[in-house]
């Protein structure tokens, strides 16, 4: 009887030690108090022999080639005329960003996302190996939110550019960067999807910002920080840039996105080379294919992209492509919607001369069009062609709405601006210019000529508004 008796107290000490435990695990959050041996992703290859889908190798090489991005920010905090009344002069405020970044070249050519430097006053670039440099802006890209940055080095680490078309749905990937300021993370999925439109860059005409969008979808865990980093293949190649994340929190839920290898290169490579993006344009309006179109057409499957209007004097009324025309493909690669359309175009550049197949007529044919820039010119434009530079801010003719809502009949916008004396006294881009030394401001030309005309050492006074409606005014020594 004490034998059963003691087996029965064992037995329930057992059960009560188990479920402690696994109370434990349920109800406190778990903390990784040492490394784990990984276990191995186990795949099974074409010829149905059993294999180890090995990630380190790509994960090494990658690590050592992806930078942490810190940017500095001088904002000028609004114009506050009790404040002034006083005497006091508000101090700018240093706010401070984080992102990643990717080494191209050994000599320290780094890519990353627009949105991670825009607007800094310094850039700073932390390799692998804990060593800091300040980074130069080589230049920038809203269109598709890529950027170049350079730091003097040597011998640098680096990765080379995949084919991002080669890509394909269900393959492994890696996503390499610095989510929360935590360097060096690597982290692993599967490609969800290809050209992916999110609508997450906002369009600006009047600064020749073109938004593309063909992104690489990837359930690799991607968070805030990772902007700028590395998307890789399991064989170590570059295949994109991770650019943004779908969620409602602010952190990872599932869907992540990169900008594609073949856009994130030829955009990097022009930055390089020119100064500014060489992009081509076929001079359509276009629509995704529907069931509709594809049944009016005679259309053997439902892709493709229909033009639904042409570009006076562009590449594609040039060549003869006309309105109702279904852009099937491009230079014998299948084109299946607008972002695939946008991706394919993406790659070259203005005078380069591409097949476009159409389907007409119930049957397709190819048409040769020659590409040329949103101005209608098959040149290429050197940085030096670009808008007048005004103590490092370009200025545009802002558009006439703008004016009417704040209440102005002439003004200059800034459209963009980078290190100089204007970011040096806390001027924004946006910021629409009223006034230069109390005269009033007609438009761009006039302001160009009013700042640039000042010698140095003379007082200058700028005033005007920002968008929101908030009136500024800067007094500085030229």
């Amino acid at each position: 009887m004490k034998k059963y008796l003691s087996l029965l107290l064992s037995g329930f000490a057992g059960a009560v030690f188990a479920l402690g435990i696994f109370s434990y695990f349920n109800e406190t959050p778990q903390r990784v108090l040492a490394e784990q041996p990984s276990l191995p992703v186990r795949m099974v290859s074409h010829a149905g022999a059993e294999g180890v889908l090995d990630f380190t190798a790509a994960a090494q090489q990658s690590v050592h080639a992806v930078v942490h991005v810190k940017t500095e920010v001088s904002v000028q905090p609004a114009y506050n005329p009790w404040m002034d009344f006083f005497g006091y002069q508000e101090q700018p405020e240093l706010q401070v960003g984080s992102g990643s970044g990717v080494i191209i070249s050994a000599d320290g050519y780094v890519v990353t996302n627009n949105h991670v430097i825009e607007g800094a006053d310094r850039v700073t670039v932390t390799t692998n190996n804990n060593k800091d440099y300040q980074a130069r802006i080589v230049g920038a890209d809203p269109s598709t939110d890529i950027a170049v940055l350079k730091i003097e080095a040597e011998e640098l680490p680096f990765l080379s550019w995949g084919n991002s078309e080669n890509v394909q749905i269900g393959e492994w990937v890696l996503a390499v960067g610095n989510p929360f300021d935590l360097t060096s993370t690597v982290t692993a999925g599967i490609v969800s999807a290809k050209a992916r439109n999110i609508n997450l860059l906002n369009p600006g005409y009047d600064r020749e910002i073109f938004p593309v969008e063909s992104f690489i979808q990837t359930d690799a865990a991607v968070n805030p920080g990772n902007s700028g980093g590395a998307l890789v293949s399991t064989r170590g190649e570059l295949i994109g840039i991770n650019t943004a994340i779908a969620s409602r929190t602010g952190s990872y839920a599932g869907y992540s996105f990169a900008v594609p290898a073949t856009i994130a290169s030829k955009v990097a490579a022009d930055i390089i080379k020119y100064g500014n993006v060489q992009r081509a344009f076929i001079g359509v309006s276009i629509n995704d294919v529907n069931a509709e179109i594809a049944e009016q057409a005679g259309l053997p499957e439902i892709s493709g992209v229909v033009v639904s209007a042409l570009t006076q004097g562009g590449a594609a009324a040039e060549s003869g492509i006309r309105e109702g025309d279904i852009i099937l493909k491009v230079n014998s690669v299948k084109v299946k919607n607008v972002p695939e359309l946008q991706e394919q175009v993406s790659k070259y550049r203005p005078g380069d001369k591409v097949n476009v197949a159409v389907w007409r007529n119930s049957k397709m044919q190819d048409i040769l069009v020659t590409l040329r820039s949103n101005s209608g010119s098959t040149a290429l434009g050197a940085a030096e062609n670009a808008p007048d530079n005004v103590m490092g801010a370009v200025l545009a003719d802002p558009p006439a709405g703008e004016l009417s809502e704040l209440g102005l009949s002439g003004g200059a916008r800034v459209a963009s601006i980078t290190p100089g004396k204007l970011k040096e006294i806390g001027l924004q881009a946006g910021f629409i210019i009223s006034k230069v030394d109390g005269q009033k401001i007609s438009g761009a030309a006039q302001a160009r000529q009013l700042l640039s005309g000042k010698p140095s050492g003379q007082t200058l006074i700028i005033e005007g508004y920002y968008p929101n409606g908030t009136k500024a005014y800067y007094e500085f020594r030229k």
